[in-house]
């Protein structure tokens, strides 16, 4: 079984790796030398040679992750697509390849669970998920660390946040409904952003996502004047700093509520961020390749997934040693 992994950041190595270990003809394509197991090709992975894949993972950043998707799209492959853009898989047309997208820890797991409290209770009043990775003590600088392409985070700090309100999907500026919040004894805040995406389709009253920083924090952000490429720089993930992944997903749905709390301080030189999202995109990869059949051709939210795959990924990101609660 040969898979064809693009792009070798700190989840593209983690995932790369975990797949090497599961015995699987792993091929990692970056134009940044990488230190892999797997077998590794320097170069640009947009035109690159990915006919004899079995299933390509897309980790590319998301300014580069939809050109590979486009060009992909009309293969007959399958993909399992974490790039993260701002232009989705779901507005592709003549798509005749099979492509699972969004599938980290949020956007991923977090429309997993939901998708799970729908098929449990039908529409849904109120959804709030509240999301982030950071170090785990404030600094007197940013008190952030941009786990994977901080492009990717300038621009969910930019564009328009969709939500859900009174049953309708509404615009609303990033950054807004800023308020302060307590993510396991730590007095951190949490600001809306656009991460709902194929969300939005859920039925439900309410809905919204919130990303999660240190207090300070988006406050310095707009005020600075640092161009992109200086905000890159300062956001710089140091291995040498302690840092967590947060989140919680609170959902309402008549007298019923579920909240699951998920917490990662990271691992044997993995960042948590790394590893939540990383782990997540690997299980999906190889339910795909014992399932061959499950999914069809065409283009599949995270919430297409059934209870049993969701719940084996849950089983073995806790067995990983990632927290995961439902309280």
């Amino acid at each position: 079984m040969r898979i064809h992994c693009l792009g070798g950041g700190l989840v593209g190595l983690f995932v790369t790796r975990r797949l090497v270990k599961s015995g699987l003809d792993v091929h990692l394509f970056d134009i940044v030398e990488r230190n892999t197991d797997a077998t590794f090709h320097l170069g640009n992975a947009l035109i690159a040679d990915h006919s004899n894949a079995d299933l390509i993972i897309n980790m590319l950043p998301g300014s580069l992750g939809n050109k590979a998707t486009e060009l992909l799209k009309g293969t007959g492959q399958r993909i399992v697509d974490l790039s993260f853009s701002e232009y989705t898989p779901d507005n592709l047309e003549n798509v005749t390849s099979s492509i699972l997208w969004d599938v980290g820890i949020a956007p991923g797991l977090s429309n997993m669970l939901v998708s799970m409290a729908v098929r449990e209770y039908g529409e849904l009043d109120s959804v709030t998920i509240k999301v982030g990775g950071n170090p785990s003590t404030p600094d007197s600088d940013w008190s952030y660390m941009a786990p994977f392409s901080p492009h990717d985070v300038i621009a969910e700090y930019t564009r328009p946040a969709r939500i859900i309100a009174n049953g309708k999907i509404s615009e609303v500026p990033a950054m807004t409904e800023l308020h302060s919040i307590d993510a396991n004894g730590r007095g951190m805040e949490a600001f809306l952003t656009d991460g709902l995406r194929s969300l939005l389709d859920t039925p439900a009253k309410s809905m919204g996502e919130y990303t999660v920083r240190w207090p300070g924090h988006i406050q310095k952000y707009q005020q600075s004047n640092l161009n992109p490429d200086e905000l890159v720089d300062a956001w710089k993930m140091d291995p040498s700093k302690e840092e967590f992944t947060w989140m919680e997903i609170h959902i309402i749905s008549g007298n019923n509520e579920k909240r699951w709390i998920i917490e990662d301080s990271g691992m044997g030189g993995d960042s948590s961020m790394a590893r939540t999202t990383g782990l997540v995109t690997a299980c999906c990869a190889l339910e795909w390749i014992k399932q061959p059949d499950m999914l069809g051709s065409g283009v599949h939210a995270p919430e297409r997934l059934s209870n049993a795959v969701i719940e084996s990924i849950i089983d073995v990101m806790r067995s990983e040693g990632v927290s995961i609660e439902l309280q």
